[in-house]
């Protein structure tokens, strides 16, 4: 049996990829290691829970200690892969204080890499962003050749958690993988992000907050090709390598609120425009032929298709929205585990 080891798999990407693996790789078994900060909820993995083949162990990857009792709940037979979702992800967060980013990002990762190599594990798969690129003109597209040149604290945390990976490889020749994927959306994700933030407020008539213009093109990927993407990776991808991972969907900030908006027959009266943050890339594109090409990975889903299963997830899922908005989500942890 294959042991994973999934780092920050209570959160948005992390608990869509441990749905993927238990529906598609069901006899694989599953150790989740979270920390349980504000983004990571368990009640996003209530259908897992008590399967055979799933352990969640609460802990810190950037604690020695934590990290090492979560290879141990693999028992005897160890893990055999690690894919390492763990990190501190949304930049308005790091522009406010850069420190907790370095921790997760950059020192969690060297711990999760030195107890991965000490263990032996086969192949090290290390979730990174577009983010690291920086911002691009109007034309052109991420490669894996484009170098790295961060705009925020998050993004600079993330490119020295993407060398410290490279690093491993090259010093040690450790078995390391790294995907780099465009903006995300789907199910679970936080509501301090883009698509789940405008639809909970419009939902309630509440000013929908657009950074300046609101003309920031991104790349829109659907977690559930991402996550395909990163088990296509995982298993057939070259150690050593980066694979950009895009969904061929670039829109604005302002198309996409007012989409929303218009799904839910809102007044575009809703959008407030707000100052932009600082250091605010402008466009992220990802030329995703490499992975295409060598893994015969291609996304599955439009944004005209994912969009609205988005918009009707979100719908049906009042009490779960609710409980994330009020903070009551953070009670899940106690009352299932009794600490």
């Amino acid at each position: 049996m294959t042991t994973i080891l999934v780092t920050g798999g209570a959160g948005f990407i992390g608990s869509n990829f441990i749905h993927l693996l238990v529906k598609d790789r069901p006899d694989a078994r599953i150790v989740n290691l979270d920390a349980l900060t504000y983004a990571g909820n368990l009640e996003n993995l209530k259908e897992v829970e008590g399967q055979a083949n799933y352990t969640f162990v609460q802990g810190d990857v950037a604690s020695p200690e934590d990290v090492a009792r979560a290879f141990d709940a693999a028992g005897e037979s160890g893990v055999n892969h690690v894919v390492h979702f763990a990190a501190e992800s949304h930049v308005d967060r790091s522009i406010q204080g850069g420190l907790p980013f370095v921790t997760a990002n950059v020192l969690g990762t060297q711990v999760v890499l030195d107890e991965a190599r000490k263990r032996g594990v086969e192949r090290f798969l290390h979730v990174s962003t577009d983010e690291v690129y920086g911002s691009l003109g109007p034309t052109g597209f991420f490669t894996e050749e484009t170098p790295l040149d961060p705009s925020s604290p998050y993004s600079a945390s993330k490119a020295g958690s993407d060398m410290l990976v490279q690093a491993a490889f090259k010093t040690h020749g450790f078995p390391t993988l790294i995907t780099r994927c465009s903006n995300n959306y789907g199910p679970y994700q936080f509501p301090e992000k883009l698509i789940p933030l405008m639809i909970a407020n419009a939902r309630e008539d509440k000013p929908l907050p657009v950074y300046g213009d609101g003309m920031q093109i991104r790349d829109w990927l659907y977690v559930q090709d991402h996550c395909e993407a990163i088990l296509t990776v995982l298993e057939k991808g070259a150690p050593g390598e980066v694979y950009n991972i895009g969904g061929h969907n670039e829109y604005p900030n302002i198309e996409i609120v007012k989409g929303i908006l218009g799904h839910l027959e809102k007044s575009e009266d809703l959008i407030e425009y707000v100052t932009d943050r600082p250091g605010h890339d402008r466009r992220y594109a990802i030329d995703a032929s490499k992975i295409e090409r060598e893994l015969g990975w291609k996304p599955r889903y439009t944004f005209e298709q994912a969009l609205p299963r988005t918009l009707e997830w979100y719908l049906s899922q009042d009490e779960w929205l609710q409980r994330v908005r009020s903070g009551a989500y953070r009670d899940y942890y106690q009352l299932q585990y009794g600490t």
